[in-house]
């Protein structure tokens, strides 16, 4: 904790120090966007991001011959926290940064290194009209300005998590029923006895899968109430240590894991062994957070071999009783996944807006998803959407895919709501059985099941704050426990770990920071209503 203090104070004077610069960043009165050469660096604010090199495919290439743009990439390098600090300490930020809302945000606006976008977005149209007044009045700063343009943002249900079965071990099994839990139980015991190589249930990387079955123990349950340890009580939110279903969740997750009915690294894993067992069909049932996306290649490696296996999304598993219709295994937020924010070292910083605003509308979605007019597609419908042509038809999925996938990369301002509807849309014109498997199963399943839970988001707070220090503690406490419940003897030995974890909890001041929660919870509820 000694060093994690020590670390918050150094990046806190860091932000102190480039507040207290003087350098102002110059913005040209009137930007006609595509006319003038445009340049500037972008900075992925994670560990694992890395930035391609700009027009080495066909996307990028086209927007920096016909619109003038160039984009240096910055990389991270795997230390995402030590570049930024880096940066912030010598006063030398990139002039856009692409990274999570909340907190680290919060530290620029407070430091003055941002743009405030407001009057941006009244002069352009795309963001203003696809993002939206809500979404927008949501991402607005306590200072009343609004400095991000939210990636992936949505007013429809989006999402990738659910429930995946192999096939051929299903059919196999003589298809049993499988929709309840007890279902679950008593196939995976069946796959346990029969394949001794194979994971009953695979629950992906960090253990999520174990997480996300509280979904499935009650009606109308998010996993953010899990990410936030804290689930609602009327108008209150109270520790998920202290919530029933969390409790019957972690009874049954630790019976699973006990008769090893559960990958035994769930917890120590990386995402490439997961993919490789999906990928050999070394996996009975699959649960995840990215179901939707793992299945697709995992389907096609399959289908490769034997055009009678693969994989097969299913109606989300759960508890005996429970309106299957109420159960929501992910989770969307209108304001989408991250956002990109533009410093004041940006020369020009109305021409980088404009940039992301053309990204937004229906060309920029087009050009960074779809490719070009004239690779994919030549001709488009009357809403916008790109009509396949001769190549995308002749290229395989898996090809179309590769190929559009270096397209996707630098698509930071994605838009949801048209590139979903243009997806579907065009994988519905295909035969059924050359339809893009993960298209398939977003519009059966994961979008079916998936809660909008933009009310529940920013309601983290600062790290280096009392609060932020006590939900770090209540995080320790929560990530302890829940390896411990895995390992436990039985349900007794369970029940007393969460309970300790309640103790524990509260002894570090958890009533102090569900109070914070529950404050910022019904703030945003305001926001949502006007």
């Amino acid at each position: 904790m000694k060093k994690i203090l020590v670390s918050l104070f150094i990046l806190s004077m860091a932000f102190v120090l480039l507040a207290c610069s003087d350098e102002e960043a110059s913005t040209k009165e009137d930007v006609v966007f595509g006319e003038e050469d445009l340049s500037f660096s972008f900075y992925g604010h994670y560990d694992w991001m890395t930035t391609d090199p700009w027009a080495e495919n066909e996307a990028t290439k086209w927007i920096k011959e016909n619109l003038n743009v160039e984009v240096e990439p910055i990389q991270s390098g795997g230390k995402s926290v030590e570049k930024l600090n880096s940066m912030i300490a010598s006063a030398n930020l990139p002039d856009v940064i692409h990274l999570n809302r909340g907190p680290e945000v919060q530290r620029l606006v407070e430091a003055d290194q941002l743009v405030p976008l407001d009057d941006y977005i009244d002069k352009y149209p795309n963001i203003k009209e696809w993002v939206g007044e809500q979404t927008l009045n949501m991402l607005r700063s306590e200072d009343g300005h609004i400095y991000q343009i939210p990636n992936w943002y949505s007013t429809q249900p989006r999402g990738n998590g659910g429930w995946m079965i192999n096939k051929q071990i299903y059919e196999e099994l003589g298809s049993p029923k499988l929709e309840t839990f007890d279902d679950l139980y008593a196939y995976l015991q069946q796959v346990k006895d029969k394949y001794p190589n194979v994971v009953p249930l695979e629950v992906g990387e960090s253990g999520q899968g174990i997480e996300m079955m509280y979904t499935g123990f009650g009606e109308n349950l998010s996993r953010t109430f899990i990410g936030n340890r804290a689930y609602p009580v009327g108008n209150e939110l109270k520790s998920i240590f202290e919530d029933p279903i969390f409790e019957e969740t972690m009874i049954y997750a630790n019976k699973l894991f006990k008769e090893k009915l559960i990958t035994q690294d769930a917890m120590t894993q990386t995402m490439d062994q997961v993919k490789e067992k999906i990928n050999t069909g070394k996996a009975a049932v699959v649960f995840t957070a990215s179901t939707a996306d793992l299945g697709r290649v995992g389907n096609n490696s399959l289908k490769a071999e034997d055009p009678e296996a693969g994989y097969e999304m299913i109606w989300p598993i759960h508890k005996q009783g429970v309106d299957k219709k109420k159960v929501w295994i992910d989770d969307y937020v209108t304001l989408g996944w991250n956002v990109n924010v533009i410093t004041k070292d940006a020369d020009n910083p109305e021409a980088i807006f404009a940039y992301f605003d053309w990204m937004v509308g229906e060309e920029g979605q087009r050009v960074l998803f779809f490719g070009p007019k004239g690779l994919y597609w030549d001709e488009v419908d009357e809403n916008g959407y790109p009509i396949p042509n001769e190549k995308y038809k002749a290229d395989s999925a898996e090809v179309r895919g590769d190929t559009m996938i270096k397209f996707e990369k630098f698509n930071w301002a994605g838009n949801t709501v048209f590139i979903d509807n243009a997806k579907s849309e065009i994988e519905y014109m295909r035969p059924e059985e050359e339809r893009d498997w993960t298209t398939v199963a977003q519009n059966e399943i994961t979008w079916k099941t998936a809660k909008d839970v933009t009310e529940f988001t920013n309601l983290s707070p600062l790290p280096e704050s009392g609060e932020g220090i006590t939900a770090q503690r209540v995080t320790d406490i929560f990530d302890e426990t829940f390896a411990k419940i895995l390992f436990a003897k039985d349900k007794e030995e369970v029940k007393a770990l969460i309970e300790q974890a309640r103790k524990d909890a509260e002894d570090v001041g958890q009533d102090k920071l569900l109070e914070f929660q529950t404050n910022k919870w019904h703030e945003n509820l305001e926001k949502i209503e006007q």
